[in-house]
């Protein structure tokens, strides 16, 4: 078995915490190992002016680790689930998901606290058009700034661009400690969560079998089933991280079931839906439950959203 391992991570707050995280699960599983964090800036991370929609293409966030790792210079990489694209480069794999945290959207708002609170036309940032898309669904009103940048930054937009509040994901802010900054938090019927937030994926080399049975004892089934489900939801589409999409997952007594949703990107316009069969068929489930959203009338939000060069 090797003695050390090179994970590489983008430099942010919440990376570098996952990153460590895996460093820990790692060095527990494997007393003895040495772990190397390798440190990147990511397309994604680099171009903060333009909504990410905007900036094009998949994987704005793992594309640099990714050829690390192709050539050699990282052992694995770790991500947030949410930002990786449902198709990997070739060659390369997922070798674990961990144990999904808090999957669930989360409002801060200092002074109304919650959603319904908010007064008529209060501004909310946000950098994901699947959040947009949503609020924009149950408040028309509101007005959507897009904010960029890591967690604590956009937090501080809301000070330093007069906002009454942002939405981000309860998993990072809990991973971060800012957990006590939420004000609301969205459960699965009033906001569908991202294809795979709260779990992270640790990838690796494809043919690298040491290091994916290393990887083995990190990976949680119950998650893994489910996130397949999701991704296959999103890649029968053709969509990212940053289409207006949402899908999510749960499994009971060896059942899952998927609620999932197509949105226009003011919002007027939302097909939902909701699939359940056995966990062992998740990928299909996921398929089957694009497709009937599809045929249902999401055929025609996704071809608006080919149309304007957001799914490509």
């Amino acid at each position: 078995m090797r003695d050390h391992i090179k994970i590489g991570t983008r430099k942010s707050a919440l990376a570098l915490w996952q990153a460590e995280y895996i460093k820990d699960e790692l060095q527990r599983l494997y007393p003895g190992i040495t772990v190397e964090l390798v440190h990147f800036n990511t397309k994604g991370d680099r171009i903060l002016e333009k909504p990410l929609a905007e900036v094009g293409g998949k994987g704005l966030f793992t594309a640099e680790l990714e050829a690390a790792m192709i050539a050699g210079d990282i052992d694995i990489a770790v991500h947030s689930l949410k930002d990786m694209p449902t198709e990997l480069p070739e060659g390369l794999t997922l070798g674990a998901i961990s144990k999904r945290e808090v999957p669930h959207d989360a409002l801060i708002s200092p002074v109304y606290k919650t959603l319904d609170q908010l007064p008529q036309g209060a501004r909310i940032g946000t950098s994901s058009l699947r959040r947009q898309a949503q609020l924009l669904h149950v408040r028309p009103d509101l007005k959507i700034k897009v904010i960029r940048g890591n967690v604590q930054t956009r937090l501080n937009k809301i000070n330093s661009e007069g906002l009454d509040g942002v939405v981000l994901a309860q998993a990072g802010l809990k991973r971060l400690g800012l957990e006590d900054q939420i004000t609301q938090v969205f459960t699965a019927d009033e906001m569908i969560p991202a294809v795979g937030q709260g779990a992270l994926a640790i990838e690796c080399r494809a043919d690298d079998d040491e290091m994916l049975a290393m990887l083995s004892h990190i990976d949680d089934e119950p998650t893994r089933l489910a996130v397949e489900g999701e991704r296959s939801f999103l890649n029968q589409l053709n969509g990212g991280c940053q289409v207006p999409m949402g899908v999510y997952g749960t499994i009971d007594k060896g059942q899952l079931t998927l609620k999932a949703l197509i949105a226009s990107l003011d919002g007027k316009t939302v097909y939902e839906g909701e699939l359940s069969g056995p966990a062992c068929k998740s990928k299909m489930l996921g398929k089957n439950l694009a497709k009937a959203l599809y045929e249902e009338g999401g055929k025609h939000i996704v071809d608006a959203l080919v149309k304007e060069g957001i799914i490509k």
